[in-house]
């Protein structure tokens, strides 16, 4: 979408970008006929962040550009391009800028949650081999046993309290002296997981890993680097290391929180971003927050290089978080919907079996149907690719993911170039100069020209909803 701007309609407005994706930034001046505001951007040898803004932001309206993916630079990670952010949101305000704007494509640290929150219960087992199921039912489950149900994060009614380290009938001397012995005995240093919703009086037995012998009880040491930093996913160690206090409960970091307070605090006056994973996240804001959608570009380019070649399309949700977010595609189209269910289950409560890859089940009919996995963002893209398998083995014709954001992270390419998708397509809100470098089934759109519109709004005040009415980017 190209769009040229007479220079006397856009004024007083300064455009800078950061490390992250200066090729969109540029984009977005031409479509506004602007040039982009000089500035010193780089790192000292120590690590930190250096910036000077060499031109006069003085009374303008000042829009920072920065994305958060997987950049061409390895020196630069995501916390990289976070502090250099915020840095440039000080310095801007610093410097009298009459409005700051963060333009931030994919936001970060979006996907994390903010609750202390575990999908995978805990292997508990009281004494006699009494298992303790998810419904906090002392002898509903057979020896060996697992429980795979999760904890509510808000009590109701018809569910009691989460059992904390002050619960009744809990001794957690006895459990810190446990945990103690079998440190001790075997190297190891306790078992990991979350705890089930209600827990009966019987004493916590602990299972451990221990040094190889496969008793009821132990299983060999885990891989190095398998546990988190997270304290409620290895309790025996910080039991044993920390004293338990009464009435305390466990909390895991608030990123998300964290991220909207720093960027609030360095100055930013707006949020500008693109399809947020979780859609609540503006509420960590007490500013505007701008949250536009790449649905529109998503159905021109099915409407214009999918549905000419083929006449039985499905639509394909992921998982059933997505759903939503496909449907809306799916309705828009008046396509076919498909969902795939995933559950995720953690691997070291089913020894001897591999089971750190989610178990998938698709809902609904894909045979000889081209399909189009709809989804916000791809990362390692084990999701897609997993997802692709599943409907290749259903009967699918053709599979080919259309996604927002494009991270790519890690080993994600050469897994995507070897499995059974046929196509993806992201969005530039993510560099991906050097991704298509690496693999030949990446196909970018380019969404300067709805960020451009955008910002061309809301600098003369205009509403930014009327650029998806009726899907009016089409």
């Amino acid at each position: 979408m190209t769009r040229k701007t007479s220079s006397n309609m856009v004024r007083n407005i300064s455009i800078l970008s950061g490390n992250s994706h200066p090729s969109l930034a540029l984009s977005i001046c031409n479509y506004l006929s602007i040039s982009p505001s000089e500035r010193i951007l780089c790192k000292f040898s120590s690590g930190e962040s250096r910036c000077e803004i060499q031109d006069s932001v003085r009374g303008k309206d000042v829009y920072i550009i920065q994305s958060f993916g997987v950049g061409e630079d390895p020196n630069y990670k995501v916390n990289d391009y976070l502090m250099e952010v915020c840095i440039m949101i000080a310095a801007c305000k610093g410097g009298s800028a009459r409005r700051v704007t963060a333009v931030l494509p994919l936001f970060p640290y979006s996907r994390q949650p903010d609750l202390a929150f575990s999908k995978a219960g805990a292997p508990l087992r009281g004494d006699k081999g009494m298992v303790v199921d998810g419904e906090g039912k002392a002898g509903s489950g057979k020896a060996g046993a697992y429980t795979f149900e999760s904890v509510p994060v808000t009590p109701h009614p018809n569910i009691a309290r989460t059992a904390g380290l002050g619960s009744k009938g809990l001794d957690m001397t006895d459990v810190v002296g446990r945990v103690t012995n079998s440190n001790n005995n075997t190297g190891g240093v306790g078992y990991r997981g979350g705890t089930p919703s209600r827990i009966q009086t019987p004493p916590l037995q602990l299972i451990t890993y221990g040094t190889g012998n496969n008793n009821n009880n132990t299983f060999p040491p885990p891989p190095p680097g398998q546990f988190t930093t997270h304290d409620y996913e290895n309790p025996s160690l910080m039991l044993s290391l920390h004293p338990p206090k009464p009435n305390y409960k466990q909390w895991m970091a608030q990123s998300g929180s964290l991220v909207a307070d720093l960027l609030t605090c360095s100055g930013a006056d707006r949020i500008l971003t693109c399809d947020l994973h979780e859609q609540t996240y503006q509420g960590f804001f007490d500013i505007p927050v701008d949250n536009l959608h790449a649905r529109p570009f998503l159905c021109k380019y099915i409407s214009q290089h999918i549905l000419p070649t083929t006449n039985s399309v499905t639509i394909i949700s992921p998982d059933a978080g997505g759903a939503k977010r496909a449907t809306a595609i799916a309705d828009v189209l008046n396509l076919p919907f498909a969902l795939i269910h995933k559950e995720r289950r953690h691997p070291k409560f089913i020894p001897g079996k591999n089971s750190a890859k989610a178990t998938m089940m698709l809902v609904g009919e894909v045979k000889g149907r081209t399909c189009l996995l709809i989804d916000d963002l791809v990362d390692t893209g084990n999701t897609i690719t997993r997802a692709a398998k599943l409907l290749k083995q259903e009967g699918a014709e053709r599979v080919v993911a259309v996604v927002t954001h494009g991270v790519f992270s890690g080993d994600a390419l050469e897994r995507i170039e070897s499995s059974a998708l046929d196509k993806v397509v992201v969005t530039n809100t993510v560099d991906q100069t050097a991704h298509l470098r690496r693999c030949g089934k990446v196909e970018v759109l380019d969404v300067s020209g709805v960020f451009g519109e955008a910002v061309r709004r809301v600098h003369f005040g205009e509403s930014l909803a009327a650029l998806f009415e009726g899907e009016g980017m089409l």
